[in-house]
């Protein structure tokens, strides 16, 4: 005999209580790891670790649970533990709502310290200066390619990587009006406008795209003038009032950005090995025929995969170039070792940016 729904109710409120009395022991066990931590001078975040705690509970999980529900569960669960000894402030590009946002709340869980930054130069600034704990910054899109400003950063900053997250970007035309029409400016960061650049042509061929210092902050002009439209997330929308005028007008439907998490080496040294990492490096190479060639010869000799290659002008005046490579594996590992070692020694320049996890 099927339940009524009065019973089933009453099933999932008994449940709920038993759940709050075993998230409040959780919460208590992990203020006890953090009193040990503190006496030990262990960083209080550990990325590898919670990692491995999700990537394990996603593996056994046999229940209706979705994988990313999972990993969206817990990642809060620990967020909130983990304020119990202090909420890790984290900078990221501001206002509220921007994707830059979104990912802080995505990788760290919502119980943070928000350090919104106008521009991507000044996440580097506060997290350098310990204004924040840690960065989210952007480095790279599924269509337009990488976050130049955010690799040009990288190179002189003494921040290094310690994790990465991503996900799929949906582009919202918000303005005070549900209509289309009487739209005159369109302000968006430069790189949602480029993703968002046939859209435009084919439904606001009239209108000026003004580039701001981002999505979020064209949301919010877009809410002083009605004439006047932002590119940016639904959340944004809301954040300002806005309504909908279109949906979803990105020009790739699985349009996707990565973000780099970064943070002084002091804060959190290189996590340990997960069995799922990557390397991200700079290097350059003397001028000389068949150089570049040579570079990636010891990641061959030692089985090292490498999943991104990218060229920046060394701005010397010689033709010069810093490339930035991430490679699968662990320093830990002897393989993964022994092709950066032989890779240094190729190099005139040579900077590992961060070992870290892999993000889903």
């Amino acid at each position: 005999m099927a339940k009524t729904l009065p019973e089933l109710r009453t099933q999932i409120d008994a449940l709920d209580l038993e759940l709050l009395a075993l998230l409040n022991q959780r919460a208590s066990l992990a203020h006890e790891v953090g009193e040990v931590k503190r006496v030990d001078g262990s960083p209080v975040f550990r990325p590898d670790r919670e990692a491995q705690v999700i990537g394990s509970l996603q593996t056994v999980n046999a229940g209706p649970l979705k994988r990313d529900s999972v990993a969206v569960i817990w990642r809060e669960i620990m967020s909130a533990c983990r304020a119990l000894e202090a909420a890790q402030r984290v900078a990221y590009l501001g206002p509220a709502g921007t994707f830059s946002e979104q990912a802080a709340l995505q990788f760290f869980g919502s119980s943070i310290e928000h350090v919104p930054c106008a521009s991507i130069d000044e996440v580097f600034r506060a997290t350098a200066a310990g204004s924040a704990e840690f960065g989210v910054v952007p480095v790279e899109n599924s269509t337009e390619g990488v976050i130049s400003r955010s690799l040009d950063l990288l190179l002189g900053s003494p921040l290094h990587i310690v994790g990465e997250t991503s996900f799929l970007v949906r582009h919202f035309l918000l303005r005070l009006s549900p209509a289309l029409d009487g739209i005159e400016v369109v302000c968006a960061h430069p790189q949602a406008l480029a993703q968002c650049q046939n859209w435009l042509t084919t439904h606001l061929p009239h209108a000026e795209r003004r580039a701001v210092s981002s999505n979020a902050e064209g949301a919010r002009l877009a809410a002083t003038n009605p004439a006047w439209a932002g590119i940016a997330s639904e959340r944004a929308g809301s954040e300002f009032g806005l309504y909908v005028a279109s949906p979803a007008i990105q020009d790739d439907a699985f349009n996707r950005t990565r973000f780099a998490v970064v943070c002084l080496p002091q804060t959190l040294p290189a996590p340990e090995a997960t069995g799922k990492d990557c390397v991200s490096l700079i290097v350059s190479v003397p001028n000389r025929p068949g150089a570049v060639h040579d570079l990636l010869k010891p990641l061959k000799a030692h089985g090292v995969s490498m999943t991104r290659f990218e060229s920046r002008p060394a701005r010397s005046g010689q033709w010069e170039y810093f490339f930035y490579i991430d490679i699968q594996g662990h320093p830990s590992q002897a393989h993964v070792a022994q092709a950066l070692q032989e890779l240094q020694g190729l190099s005139a320049f040579y900077k590992v940016l961060g070992t870290y996890p892999v993000g889903d």
